[in-house]
């Protein structure tokens, strides 16, 4: 397999003094609900894709034990938890990478803010018809998420297994339109990210995100092929807790990451329905929303 030509983006020029930590300790005191530190008794909502995984059950009762209440609310889509957090139907969303929330501020004129790290996920390419990459015939039809950001990641994946030949070698902006298509193995088609899963019976493979590929009834060790998650290249798909701008100080939020980061049942929750391929992460908030500035920044040029 080639390099992760993620090195080919503006990643390579990225300066990030971020690092990605294993997690360990368990929850300390309780914060609050408001900025001065005063307690409050409000119901936070956490807008999370996935909310039947068990840690979130796990996590609730984490945070209930340092006197938080927690509601998490269930989205089925990824395009619906950043416009309820801009409409303020929730106070924090916890289900997006650097990426996706980068090209969401640029193309809604939003600024949530990324206010701490959770794990970064490999992007596997899956198949119920191949159990090879070398299986795939010439003119075989691939499917991959139709996401700006997850489109670009699930090429790469392409690249770097030698399925695609992309005309800009590479880059989280990379879109359909960059493929040379006479010099590619497979055939590349877009679908939302939840219908990859159930294109399979029609597609010789799908990249999957992480969120769907137990409910499929796969396995993450299937995979045919799958990024790295622990590449120091891969930062900007660190998955985030993110809220409002105006509440990226709220004590009672920092209070829910340090307890989702530090909470054993919580963490090893994530790597279970992971499968192991999670690389749990602790990136500080500074790093993170400096991160995500770079990123916007990229983003907005390419608009």
């Amino acid at each position: 397999m080639k390099k992760n030509t993620l090195r080919k983006s503006f990643l390579a020029t990225l300066a990030v003094g971020a690092s990605l930590t294993l997690l360990a300790g368990c929850a300390g005191s309780a914060g609050s609900a408001t900025d001065d530190g005063d307690a409050a008794d409000a119901t936070v909502k956490i807008g999370v894709v996935g909310a039947s995984d068990p840690y979130w059950a796990d996590y609730t009762e984490a945070a209930a034990a340092e006197g938080i209440t927690v509601e998490v609310v269930d989205f089925a889509e990824y395009n619906q938890p950043n416009p309820a957090l801009t409409n303020g139907d929730i106070d924090i969303n916890q289900f997006q990478h650097l990426v996706y929330l980068a090209d969401y501020n640029v193309s809604s004129g939003e600024d949530l803010t990324p206010i701490g790290a959770t794990a970064i996920y490999p992007l596997g390419l899956y198949s119920t018809k191949v159990t090879s990459i070398d299986d795939l015939k010439k003119g075989d039809t691939v499917a991959i998420p139709n996401d700006a950001s997850n489109l670009a990641r699930a090429l790469l994946v392409l690249e770097s297994a030698d399925l695609v030949v992309l005309k800009d070698g590479g880059s989280i902006f990379t879109t359909l339109d960059d493929i040379d298509t006479e010099k590619s193995k497979v055939t590349v088609t877009a679908l939302e990210a939840s219908l990859t899963p159930t294109s399979l019976p029609d597609v010789a493979a799908a990249i999957i995100n992480n969120d769907f590929v137990e409910k499929a009834g796969l396995k993450f060790e299937d995979a045919l092929t799958k990024d790295d998650p622990s590449d120091e290249s891969a930062l900007p798909y660190v998955n985030v807790f993110a809220v409002r701008a105006e509440d990226k100080d709220n004590k009672t939020y920092a209070k829910l990451v340090e307890i989702f980061q530090n909470t054993k049942a919580v963490t090893d929750g994530v790597l279970e329905v992971s499968g192991g391929s999670a690389e749990l992460a602790t990136t500080s908030p500074a790093d993170l929303q400096s991160t995500l500035a770079t990123v916007e920044k990229d983003t907005a040029a390419q608009k």
